[in-house]
Formats: structure tokens, C-alpha cells, sequence
């Protein structure tokens, strides 16, 4: 029966089972998309990546949640990078090494770090230049997660962004608006999305968890995909185009926060390239840990 390598990797973290877990699938190029997908759901995971040759760059990866294919995301492009350097598909004897990863929509840069006595392994995402989608009312949208339109920050617009996946960006007042946020109920939440441009809700608010962290932030979704998302890369990588592009950063480097309160802490190192008003890139950076090697077979 056919086999395939797979390798269970935690993101956005140093220690195992810290960070956002993704599954891995190496050698996939005869797999379907129904077949991806049915794995997906499987899986169970908030994503689940497969990889497979390229033409056009050094590999192919391909994004499924458990409901869809989704074009671009964050942690799983950390785990990947860091499973196939785990997986000796890559290697760092060298030092540090520049990728192209083909994704649904073209390819996407992906520099890996070695791991040192001091470091951990790092792997460094440029994502696409932003797209700054609608405006949508506080007086809908802040009560699908239990809240008010006084727990935004005043002044600032909830707005789709995206870096390759377009995501809903809230920013709340503080830290209690975000602790008393709620998982919506998927038939109001997917009947308001169905009708609007963004793939999934990211709620955050200024001041990390610790004292290292700038944003600190929470991910939802509705079944079958995962309810909430530990630590988001693409979502990450959009808040930073909002914040830098609406000044609520005063640099553009700094440090997000997110899954602290569910027991699965990370920290994504992101960094905005270009101006306020003409973002070139944002870049999220990260460490993983492989937790689980296996062979799937079909």
C-alpha cells in the first residue's frame, strides 16, 4: 500500500508542546486534492501541510485546514521548513540557506537558520505585500464573539487584510475585552462571512502576554476546522500591516504573543518592510519542534 513520511511539528515555539502543532506529509505528489483534504480533516489539525516537487521552486506545499485549502499560512510554513531540515531533505551543515516554497498563488521566500548553542533553529517567512480590503461595522461584527462595539479600541477600523490570506482584524480595547471574547456560533458567523472577503477572525490587542511581547492575540474558527488557533503566522503577519499601516506601532519590528491562555504559548518575531502607506512585505519569523515522526499509509 502506498506510504508516506509524515513528521507532527509544534510552530512558534522551542519546546514541545508549546506553539501551533501542524502535520507534515512529505512526498505527496500523487496524493488528490480529495485525498489532502480527506487527510486533513484526519489530521485534526488547524492545518496540515504537504509537500511535493517543483518546477518552479525548491518545493511545493500545499494548505489544507480540515474544511479547505486555504492559499497561504504562516505556522505551517515554519513547520514545514523545520521538517524537511529534520527530515534531512535540507541541509544547514552550511549554514544558513534561502528556499522558494511554491504555494497555491506562487512562490514565497523562506530563509532557515541553524540551530547554536545559543539559538534554536529559526526560520524566517516574507509573505506577500498587503491588500487592504472593507470596513465592516463594529455594531455586526463585534457581537458574533460575545462583545460591543466599546470593546474596540477607539478609533480603530475593523478591517480586512491580507498577506496571502485575508483576515478579519480586530483590535480591542485591552486585555480583559480579549480574555471575554468568544468562539462564535458558526451559523450566524459563517451566513455574515459568507457575504464579506475574509477567511477567519483575528481579535488582539496591544501589550504581550509578558513583558517581551507587543500584541498579544486570539484566532477563531468554526467546526470542522479548530475553534481556536493557538499562534497564527498569516494572521500575524496581517495584524502587523494594520498596525504599522494605521500607526499603532511606533517601530516596525516587535514581537506577537498569542496562546498563552490555552496552554500553548508562542512568539512570532515580525518584521514590516517599507513605509506606513506603501508596505513591501512583512516577515514572521519563528522556531519549531518536530514532536511526532510517522508513516501514513493509504
Amino acid at each position: 500500500m502506498p506510504a508516506y513520511p509524515f513528521l507532527l511539528v509544534d510552530a512558534f515555539t522551542t519546546r514541545p508542546m508549546g506553539g501551533n502543532p501542524c502535520a507534515v506529509v512529505l512526498d505527496a505528489d500523487d496524493l488528490t486534492p480529495e485525498t489532502m483534504q480527506r487527510l486533513a480533516r484526519e489530521f485534526n489539525q488547524s492545518e496540515t501541510a504537504f509537500v511535493r516537487r517543483s518546477s518552479l521552486a525548491d518545493v511545493a506545499v500545499h494548505y489544507f485546514t480540515p474544511a479547505e485549502e486555504i492559499p497561504l499560512a504562516g505556522h505551517p510554513t515554519i513547520a514545514t521548513a523545520a521538517a524537511l531540515v529534520h527530515a534531512g531533505r535540507v541541509s544547514l551543515t552550511g549554514g544558513p540557506v534561502s528556499l522558494q516554497f511554491e504555494l497555491r498563488d506562487g512562490p514565497i521566500g523562506v530563509d532557515i537558520a541553524p540551530a547554536s548553542a545559543t539559538h534554536a533553529l529559526q526560520v524566517t517567512m516574507t509573505q506577500r505585500r498587503p491588500v487592504f480590503g472593507a470596513l465592516h461595522d463594529p455594531a455586526v461584527v463585534m457581537p458574533l464573539f460575545g462583545l460591543t462595539p466599546d470593546d474596540v479600541l477607539p478609533g480603530a477600523p475593523i478591517q480586512t487584510v491580507s498577506t496571502g490570506t485575508p483576515q478579519l482584524m480586530i483590535l480591542l480595547r485591552d486585555h480583559d475585552a480579549l480574555r471575554r471574547a468568544q468562539a462564535p456560533e458558526a451559523d450566524t458567523y459563517n451566513k455574515y462571512r459568507s457575504s464579506s472577503d475574509f477567511f477567519s477572525p483575528h481579535l488582539f490587542c496591544l501589550g504581550g502576554a509578558t513583558s517581551a511581547g507587543r500584541t498579544f492575540a486570539r484566532h477563531f474558527g468554526t467546526p470542522p476546522d479548530i475553534t481556536e488557533d493557538p499562534v497564527t503566522g498569516s494572521a500575524t503577519g496581517a495584524m502587523a500591516a494594520y498596525l504599522w499601516h494605521h500607526n499603532y506601532l511606533p517601530g516596525p519590528d516587535f514581537v506577537a504573543e498569542q496562546g498563552h491562555w490555552m496552554n500553548r504559548p508562542g512568539n512570532v518575531q515580525v518584521r514590516v518592510v517599507g513605509s506606513r502607506d506603501a508596505i513591501e512585505t512583512v516577515q514572521i519569523s519563528g522556531s519549531a519542534v518536530v514532536v511526532v515522526e510517522g508513516t501514513l499509509q493509504l
